[in-house]
């Protein structure tokens, strides 16, 4: 039987550096996506607090509302110019408005975006 002699760098399949590659990709894309989605979370967080806050309007007035709103906006960590929120209740048909809008930017290696961000939140009254 005759055998051959293998070198230590005879390897069969897939290079290391492929699936480093592929192991670098795959971070990057975790990093952007966790910085990215983090302000996507803080506005879907908002919404639902308006959301909330307009279910309760017609047993609440507008102050208390926005000031729930408010408090909820710092909590969350959005934009200062987030909290500046406008309610409207409206006689036809019967609902209240509640909306705000701010912007946020996200400055990453080779990529800086601002992101523009409007929630309302409408319910009939």
């Amino acid at each position: 039987m005759v055998m051959r002699w293998r070198s230590p760098f005879d390897r069969r399949g897939a290079s290391s550096l492929g699936c480093l590659f592929s192991l670098l990709v795959f971070v990057g894309a975790l990093y952007y996506g966790v910085n990215i989605g983090e302000l996507f979370f803080r506005y879907y967080r908002l919404l639902d607090e308006m959301q909330s806050q307009a279910q309760l309007a017609p047993s609440l007035d507008d102050g208390t509302i926005r000031r729930r709103i408010q408090a909820a906006a710092q909590d969350i960590g959005v934009p200062p110019e987030a909290q500046q929120i406008r309610i409207v209740r409206r006689a036809s048909p019967r609902e209240i408005v509640i909306e705000t809008q701010y912007s946020e930017t996200v400055d990453l290696p080779l990529f800086n975006h601002t992101f523009n961000f409007h929630p309302k939140a409408t319910q009939p009254l």
